[in-house]
């Protein structure tokens, strides 16, 4: 008897929305982008001087749409080798286009009468993967198909092996009294009661972190980074101020950042990681360093689609 799950069809019978942030792609497209951010209020011209001095201190635009489309080709040409036919991608953004609802539309015109909806983020919060796939079930509904969601992947043994890996690597090449700090994007503190995204990111460092061999406290911390603009309470400490804080101890000669919330090269890692804090480590006479990040790894990103295999072959 042929297996379902691998047997050729006429035509796909299963959609995928692999879900990202979305990012301009060029200078002229960060203002649109910006407002988009902002709920449809444009920033103001000093907010948007700010943005555009960043992109500019990366060449003009971020890497993340390059990045975004390879993960997304990775990701389709796995599921194509597990399940011949029977798989169709599509890349959806949530503040650019290609937007979410246009990635649900384009499949439902294909005739698939399903979509399993995957978030390039490997920690669940309501704010963030809980709103990405909100709005592709929410497509999935106006046009009469079917949603499956991939909720979390933190706990993916190959992405926290990847980790591990980088972690160890950058060790190597850094002082005996270095500090490892995992990082990912800050929140607003109000966003964060009862959300289980500040208890999945320990889940995961303490995991690398073991695997890596780091001693609690000695050898790793936690912290965030990249928060928003805005007067309310956002959850720290922020890796600045961690820096600042670690060198007035003298127990470390350098600080080595693993930004586990983030899956991509793009500005909170070019610049607020690669830029921002190596200034503030220099300034306070730490060797700064970070890990390299997931981008397009093979062994991930083949995780991740056996993920979605996973999530379409349940009952419905």
């Amino acid at each position: 008897m042929t297996d379902p799950a691998t047997a050729p069809a006429s035509g796909p019978t299963v959609g995928v929305v692999v879900m990202a942030y979305g990012t301009p792609s060029h200078p002229d497209q960060i203002e649109p982008y910006y407002t988009h951010i902002r709920r449809g209020r444009p920033p103001s011209p000093e907010q948007l001087a700010d943005l555009t001095r960043r992109y500019d201190a990366l060449g003009g635009s971020s890497t993340l749409a390059a990045r975004t489309a390879d993960q997304v080709a990775a990701v389709a040409e796995e599921l194509e080798r597990l399940a011949p036919g029977r798989f169709v991608v599509r890349l959806g953004q949530k503040h650019a286009a290609p937007f979410i609802e246009d990635a649900v539309a384009d499949l439902a015109a294909l005739g698939v009468p399903h979509v399993v909806g995957l978030v390039l983020a490997p920690h669940y919060s309501g704010a963030s993967v809980g709103e990405y796939q909100a709005r592709a079930a929410e497509a999935a509904a106006a046009a009469g198909i079917g949603h499956t969601p991939v909720l979390r992947w933190h706990d993916e043994p190959a992405y926290r092996e990847f980790l591990a890996s980088a972690v160890a690597d950058a060790l190597g090449e850094l002082p005996r009294k270095t500090k490892v700090v995992f990082t990912a994007h800050s929140l607003p503190e109000r966003v964060l009661e009862g959300d289980p995204y500040p208890d999945e990111l320990w889940a995961s460092a303490e995991a690398v972190a073991q695997a890596a061999g780091l001693d609690r406290w000695a050898g790793w911390s936690m912290a965030w980074q990249s928060a928003g603009a805005t007067p309310e309470p956002w959850r720290g400490p922020d890796i600045l101020e961690v820096i600042r804080d670690l060198a007035a101890t003298g127990r470390a000669r350098a600080i080595l950042v693993c930004p586990q919330g983030f899956v991509a090269d793009h500005l909170e890692v070019a610049y607020d990681l690669d830029i921002e804090a190596a200034r503030v480590a220099a300034e306070v006479g730490l060797t700064f360093a970070r890990t390299r990040t997931l981008n397009d790894d093979p062994t991930v990103m083949a995780a991740l689609a056996r993920r979605v295999l996973a999530a379409a072959d349940q009952p419905r």
